[in-house]
This record gives structure tokens, sequence and C-alpha cells, in this order.
């Protein structure tokens, strides 16, 4: 099964869904920022599969990252309670394929889970 993690308010969010959208319908469209949000082990599942720590997901231009937390060194545990409590710091879309996931910005990360 493929899952989306996925913002529709955002452009580059849209174009990765848009990208799936060219290999396949059958996936789950996750809100994570409304209606499904990560918890602690869906959010540490997608980082394993996307062989990424906690601090390279952020998304580093937002108002919240950059009054709040940058230029701090924090471990990967602390990264994530501040992912959850912030969820629209997460790069979007993640999207899962078995055991593999991939940022779908720029959208054609989409193509490796289909190769």
């Amino acid at each position: 099964m493929i899952t989306i993690y996925h913002n529709p308010r955002c452009k580059k969010s849209r174009a990765g869904l848009q990208a799936l959208e060219s290999f396949t319908k059958d996936f789950n469209i996750k809100l994570y920022l409304k209606d499904d949000p990560f918890t602690k082990a869906s959010l540490n599942e997608a980082l394993k599969k996307l062989g990424k720590k906690p601090e390279e997901i952020i998304r580093k231009q937002e108002t919240i990252y950059k009054t709040n937390y940058k230029g701090k060194t924090l471990s990967d545990e602390e990264w994530i309670n501040i992912l959850l409590e912030h969820p629209k710091l997460i790069q979007r879309p993640i999207i899962i394929k078995d055991n593999k996931a991939v940022l779908g910005d720029p959208a054609e990360n989409v193509d490796a889970l289909f190769k």
C-alpha cells in the first residue's frame, strides 16, 4: 500500500500528488496537518524509510523554525517532539511505498518508488 502525507494547500505537495497519480491511483492520502496527524511511531517509521534524521526534513523557511529553533543543537528525540507539535515544519509531501519513502519535492523524486 502507498501512503502520501499531503497538504492540499501546498503547491509542492500538490505537485508530488500529481506525480504519484501518474503512476497509480491506488494510494491513501493522509492530511497530516488536519485530520490524520503523525504519531511518534508513524513519524519514526517515515524517517526510517526516508533514511533521514528528523532535522533533515524540517522546513527551515518557516517562521516557527526561524524564531524558535534556528541554530539550536537538539537531539533526534527533541526534533521529533518539535515536528509532532508543529507539523507544518515537516517537508511535504512524504510518500511511502512498502519499505521505501521519498520526499515528493521535487516531484521527480516520486519516480524512485516505482523503479
